[in-house]
């Protein structure tokens, strides 16, 4: 690959595109969502297991190279993600996992007067005029790879996705501790 498009040499192609999926699949569910979290499994582990879902799913091939997000339905909506990342524990069989999660970010110069209680470090952020909303998809495989996702609610646009292995650090490193044994 060449030009702009290049990818670095670390990173897991089967994890970006997993993510860009997941990332596109929360965009067409819109704004104000609960978070969501998503075990990545091996499209090939999955096709052979259930070959009737290779056709559902569009896959012509045996899915080698490849991982399938599979959406987890049990995450409380109510429930802080965090919080809830602290009680999973995957089993062997899910390679990797991704959350989607909305959050205000506030620019640096704000950090100095943001106030220790979180009811009114919220309250805080919600009110600031230079907060920014963000949608962000981070992942992680039990390999060590990372990637992610984000997309500012003020450029909702496919083309304005930021992309990198390490845009959420603090969210990677609970993503990563769900899959230790």
């Amino acid at each position: 690959m060449s030009g702009p498009d290049r990818l670095p040499d670390d990173v897991d192609v089967a994890l970006r595109t997993a993510v860009r999926e997941i990332e596109a699949h929360a965009a067409e569910a819109g704004w104000d969502q609960p978070a969501r979290l998503f075990a990545l499994v091996p499209t090939a582990d999955l096709v052979a297991r259930e070959p009737q879902l290779a056709s559902t799913l569009g896959i012509e091939d045996d899915g080698s190279g490849s991982l399938t997000p599979v959406e987890q339905d049990d995450v409380p909506p109510d429930a802080a993600l965090e919080s809830v990342l602290e009680q999973v524990l995957w089993p062997a069989e899910v390679l990797g996992c991704a959350a989607v999660v909305e959050r205000l970010v506030l620019p640096p110069s704000a950090d100095a007067d943001v106030p220790a209680d979180p009811a009114r470090a919220q309250r805080y952020a919600a009110e600031h005029p230079d907060r920014k909303e963000v949608r962000m998809v981070a992942a992680a495989t039990r390999t060590g790879s990372t990637y992610c996702a984000l997309r500012l609610r003020t450029h909702d646009d496919p083309q304005a996705v930021v992309e990198a292995p390490d845009l959420v650090p603090a969210l990677l490193e609970l993503l990563r501790s769900t899959l230790e044994n």
